[in-house]
């Protein structure tokens, strides 16, 4: 572990408009590549200054998404394939802090401003972000995990366009732990799936990152949802989110696919897929209109299965395996639709964002630690050892600053799917 004082890190040398030279960081380089214990490390590195439409923020808390375990890892592809012009890796793809330098262009925001960072990056010069949509543009990036410069250091490099306000009815750890999921699972409803009042919705990982913001997403559109989840307890917890019920999955474990099912285990498996369905309908009062999915192999054959005809399946990631497999004769006989979603743009963000400023969705946060411990939160990350979403103090002294307006704030739970 190398030598970097972080004594003093929750203080800045400079005041706003100016750069110190140097900051402290969480780095991976290419030849430490490995268990995340090992892969990060503390490195004093330059502060990098912001080109054109470009903002330097000084990062008061940070957030822990599993994509910064890849990057540790170098799998399934090494973020260094991303941007070869780095030879570190700075990662952190959630963020909240204060505008501390704009570089030419930037008109908006100011020295001083208290912002959230979304994770969307692409270029000004793509056609695609000024008439179709950034996430088409072929420059489309993963801030801090596709780029380097994340929310893991003092100071980071962002595009001016991924800045939001902060919410002032939350703590700097607050801010810094919803963007990359819930602005995620917002897209998925709101723009992809037409969530409105009345719809049926059934959400896989009902507990999980994702799942706490569907609930609340549906509750406050006034559509009906059923959470599927893998304990009483978490069950609790999706009830008091919003949900209308919830199924425990290992009551259901025959449905999951696992690939490579013999004739006589794909009828078992289906049987338990029907009884799964006639579950959610007890709770719903009819097949669902969406099914909110993102965990791929196990559960897609049954969410295809379950959804109603001219229904809409919505994916945005494959936790358990994303070549998946199944009967297409439900799909295209009952005229269903799958939706593939990938995070949110700069609009969909903003639209979220006020939903939290004005108190009508809730963070869920598990823990807060301090800046010194970002290599072990990734680490209980990839043992699972991890029981919902993780902040990282940086400027922030202690836990509970940043808070200027009365309001509802986070909820601390335990949680997982």
């Amino acid at each position: 572990m190398s030598q970097v004082d972080l004594t003093n890190v929750a203080e800045v040398g400079t005041p706003p408009g100016e750069l110190p030279k140097t900051m402290a960081a969480w780095v991976i380089r290419q030849d430490r590549e490995g268990e995340p214990i090992d892969a990060f490390q503390l490195e004093e590195i330059e502060v990098p200054e912001p080109g054109a439409f470009e903002v330097i923020v000084r990062v008061m808390a940070a957030g822990v998404n599993y994509n910064n375990v890849w990057a540790a890892l170098g799998k399934p592809v090494s973020v260094f394939r991303y941007h070869p012009e780095e030879d570190h890796h700075i990662g952190g793809s959630d963020a909240s802090g204060i505008v501390w330098k704009v570089g030419p262009g930037v008109t908006r925001w100011k020295p001083g401003d208290e912002v959230v960072i979304h994770c969307n990056q692409a270029s000004y010069e793509d056609p695609e972000v000024h008439g179709l949509d950034p996430l088409a543009a072929p420059s489309q990036k993963i801030w801090g995990y596709e780029t380097s410069w994340g929310s893991f250091a003092q100071f980071t490099k962002v595009q001016a366009q991924q800045l939001l306000p902060k919410p002032r009815n939350l703590t700097w750890e607050e801010a810094a732990s919803y963007g990359l999921t819930y602005f995620t699972a917002y897209r998925m409803l709101v723009d992809q799936c037409g969530l409105q009042a009345g719809h049926k919705v059934l959400i896989w990982g009902a507990a999980g990152g994702l799942g706490v913001f569907a609930i609340q997403l549906c509750k406050l559109a006034g559509a009906k949802c059923v959470g599927v989840v893998s304990s009483k307890e978490k069950g609790e917890l999706v009830m008091q989110l919003g949900a209308d019920g919830y199924i425990d999955r290992n009551e259901f474990k025959g449905m999951m696919r696992r690939g490579g099912e013999t004739p006589e285990e794909e009828k078992a498996r289906f049987a338990e897929s029907r009884r799964f369905a006639k579950a959610v309908k007890e709770i719903l009062g009819d097949a669902p209109d969406i099914v909110f999915e993102h965990v791929g192999q196990a559960t897609f054959p049954t969410s295809v299965f379950v959804v109603k005809p001219f229904g809409k399946v919505v994916i945005c990631a494959g936790t358990t395996g994303y070549n998946l497999d199944f009967d297409v004769r439900y799909l295209w006989m009952r005229q269903k639709q799958i939706i593939g979603s990938h995070f949110a743009n700069a609009w969909e963000c903003n639209k979220a964002n006020e939903l939290i400023e004005q108190g009508h969705i809730r963070p869920v946060l598990w823990r807060t630690m301090g800046f010194d411990g970002v290599a072990e939160a990734h680490q209980l990350m990839r043992e699972n050892k991890h029981l919902g979403k993780i902040a990282i103090l940086v400027g922030a002294a202690e836990p509970g600053q940043g808070k200027t307006e009365e309001g509802p704030g986070a909820i601390y739970a335990e949680v997982g799917a």
